[in-house]
């Protein structure tokens, strides 16, 4: 644990860099989990159940096992041994429950579960002989519709990282709805969303002989992955090792380990051979998912604007055998300032796969709900939606009862209406028009947690002048190299070329799995303070061998600036590291840290990011299209370590909340318990026709709170409030207000309920 650091960071921290991991991406030499090469490599194909619920009566592998080419075909009945206890088969982001075990019985929990894993030399064998695998089920009754369920919720359990439940009541807010001078009463509804990155699940496990596995993984947390297989097929932790150097795209989807590493290892054990398994792009749609929901929110104001009652219910879906959990409805109370509120949060068991978290998890589907009824209120009160958020404003976290750590979201407003042109806005719906097309602007408001984590860094400086530095942190494509090397670089003042930085290892020092927009928060302090490490040992050095030249200054009073220790009140007074290092006749520099959170002092605060987010929409009357044209998000997200990285991740996170808005939707047979459009030609998308302007504004703050870096994440507030600043904008254009996900043509011509 350490203060705010005695090193003031200057360039690259800061700087707009280019990825550093960008060449080896688009030349080809980056290599994903089913990529990396390995002698006698087989492959193996997993075989889906097509019932949702009952068990597997009677399994004949005869004629895949006589197919040309196939090795091997594991099922419950011949797969390798495995842990009996349900804690040894949960994962650190695993919510209370007992977790899916692949081919652990004859059970069928839910459609598409794995029940055999095809192995031959070659994926085309191993693919065809996967459709000669014969299966007759004993089906039982199933449950997949959550509206038809919806009084059967009960309140979760509560055990699950990160998970928060709804704050007490406060004051009486059915009481003040009901004297209320203006009030709103609705419900929204949002579909499962699946997973759907470029590079689908997949894992290569290589036996490095008896007991011993090396495996390549799609995983946010090579660490959390090598526990879990480890324990799961009971081996020591030390005879596995798991990499992951390059994920393409995961956004949650990669936060427990998913089913193909168990089978990969399995197969790998049991041949003593290579197995790589990689999930089809229908079978991406056959595990966790962002769950359907049902929500209610009753709203209410004085005449002038000033919220009196607010009531936000969420019922959700989980799976029968664990209770997920999502932090949906509490963003209601942080918000803004009423003073009656009432939250409620339940869950509705279904014979589907437990959910998981996806990008946001829990916000972008509350906040939506809050979002979209607040513009309700407006337009009711009549008055300016960012006007009646401002007379609202939440100076501190009334649901936690504390102060904000920071909170510029005054000026994420201010200068995201500038930017925007929000004064120019007529506040009538129906009333912008270019030609037979309505225009629409809508806006509303984000928040994400600023979280911090324990995590570690090692450091070693060499004599040549280079500096690697490490964690068995992820990179899912969220620039985590690239901000590492500028961190470590700014501490000890070298040039980037000079910096190296690794990842996605589990023998490297812990890291937490990467999500919850806390690895730089996390990982990035621990560089730090690692690279300050490093940077006082070689201030003794040059006190040792040259501090009669320097002065014997103290620490405070010198400098790391291009690959030197030098005064900084005469400059000229400079000194080479890599000479010290190669003088000193002591060998590299190395150093480790486990950097851990300031607790005490930042349990006292509410630490969050914030956004205003603005859009333009055109629609055709007639058609119920929608056209995102324009939108603008604000993001106070305290420092920003790389500017060009960090828009990025906004850019993307709005493309998805634009998909989420008028796209992504799954259709359900419930006959069956069946996901019918498990495939990215009926699933839809944003692709780039979608997408026009977008525009990303970085407001300026100060955090002394957050850690030492004053940094909060940025990979999932850019999301939160974009679909629903697109459904208020539908609003204006139209005078229809959609109150379903996505916003579909049907649904905004008035063809179909909205």
């Amino acid at each position: 644990m350490s203060s705010v650091p005695d090193i003031t960071l200057p360039r690259p921290f800061g700087a707009p860099i280019s990825r550093v991991d960008g060449p080896a991406k688009v030349t080809g030499r980056a290599r994903y989990a089913a990529e990396h090469p390995a002698e006698g490599l087989t492959y193996g194909v997993v075989v889906s159940a097509t019932i949702a619920r009952g068990r597997i009566a009677r399994i004949d592998t005869g004629a895949a096992l006589a197919y040309p080419g196939v090795v091997e075909v594991l099922t419950h009945e011949n797969r390798p041994a495995m842990a009996r206890l349900d804690l040894l088969h949960k994962d650190i982001d695993a919510p209370s429950g007992s977790p899916f075990r692949p081919l652990y019985d004859d059970r069928v929990h839910s459609e598409g579960q794995p029940i055999a894993l095809v192995i031959a030399e070659t994926f085309e064998a191993a693919r065809h002989a996967a459709r000669l695998v014969g299966v007759e089920y004993e089906e039982e009754a199933h449950r997949s519709d959550l509206s038809e369920w919806l009084g059967e919720a009960y309140k979760p359990s509560p055990r699950k990282f990160g998970f928060k439940s709804p704050p007490k009541p406060r004051g009486d807010a059915a009481a003040a709805f009901a004297d209320a001078a203006v009030r709103v009463a609705s419900e929204y509804y949002t579909p499962a969303e699946f997973h759907n990155p470029m590079e689908m699940h997949a894992t290569t496990a290589i036996w490095e002989g008896p007991g011993r596995l090396t495996v390549y993984d799609k995983t946010q947390g090579a660490q959390n992955s090598r526990m879990y297989l480890a324990h799961v097929l009971k081996l020591r932790k030390n005879d596995v090792q798991v990499l992951c150097p390059f994920i393409g795209g995961a956004f949650g989807s990669g936060l427990r380990p998913n089913y193909q590493l168990v089978l990969a290892g399995m197969g790998a054990l049991r041949l003593e051979r290579p197995v790589r398994v990689v999930l089809t792009r229908q079978q991406m749609f056959t595990f966790g998912h962002r769950p359907e929901t049902y929500q209610t929110i009753k709203l209410s104001c004085d005449d002038g604007g000033k919220l009196t009652s607010l009531q936000h219910t969420a019922v959700s879906e989980t799976s029968y055998a664990e209770d997920y959990v999502e932090v949906i409805v509490n963003w209601s109370a942080m918000a803004y300032s009423c003073p009656n509120t009432t939250l409620d949060y339940k869950l509705v068991q279904l014979d589907r796969y437990t959910p998981l978290d996806m990008r946001a998890p829990g916000a972008v589907t509350g906040m939506h709900a809050l979002e979209c009824a607040l513009d309700e209120l407006a337009h009711a009160a009549k008055i300016d939606p960012m006007e009646l958020r401002l007379r609202n404003y939440a100076e501190r976290d009334e649901g936690a009862d504390k102060p904000f750590s920071s909170k510029a979201l005054r000026d994420c407003y201010r200068q995201g209406a500038e930017r925007f042109g929000w004064e120019k806005r007529n506040p009538e719906p129906r009333s912008m028009r270019r030609g037979k097309t309505l225009i629409g602007w809508g806006m509303a408001t984000g928040m994400w947690d600023a979280m911090q984590m324990p995590g570690g860094a090692r450091a070693v400086f060499r004599a040549d002048g280079t500096l690697e530095v490490s964690s068995a942190t992820a990179d899912i494509g969220t620039g985590t190299y690239t901000v590492m090397t500028q961190i470590a670089a700014a501490t000890l003042g070298l040039p980037m070329e000079k910096v190296t930085f690794k990842l996605g290892d589990s023998t490297l020092p812990f890291a937490p799995i990467e999500g919850g927009s806390m690895t730089v928060a996390t990982i990035g302090t621990a560089v730090q303070e690692v690279c300050e490490k490093v940077a006082r040992r070689l201030f003794r050095l040059a006190r040792i061998l040259d501090g009669r030249w320097l002065g014997y200054p103290l620490f405070r009073e010198v400098e790391f600036a291009d690959g030197t220790i030098r005064r900084k009140d005469d400059p000229s007074k400079a000194i080479p590291l890599a000479s010290l290092v190669e003088r000193s006749g002591y060998g590299d520099i190395d150093k480790k840290v486990l950097s851990l959170p300031r607790i005490l002092k930042q349990s006292k605060y509410t630490r969050a990011t914030h956004s205003a987010v603005f859009v333009e929409v055109r629609v055709d009357e007639d058609f119920g299209t929608v056209e995102v044209a324009r939108v603008v998000n604000a993001v106070a997200a305290g420092r920003i370590v790389n500017p060009k990285t960090a828009r990025s991740q906004i850019e993307g996170a709005v493309v998805w909340g634009i998909s989420k808005a008028l796209h992504e939707e799954s259709l359900h047979d419930h006959r069956l318990g069946k996901v019918m459009n498990h495939n990215l030609a009926e699933y839809h998308v944003a692709a780039h026709r979608d997408i026009e302007d977008i525009d990303v504004v970085f407001v300026e703050e100060e955090d002394g709170v957050v850690n030492p870096l004053g940094v909060k994440g940025v990979g999932e507030i850019g999301i939160v409030a974009v679909s629903a600043a697109i459904a208020n904008a539908v609003f204006h254009a139209t005078g229809r207000r959609v109150r379903s996900l996505p916003m579909t043509p049907d649904k905004v011509a008035g063809l179909t309920p909205s």
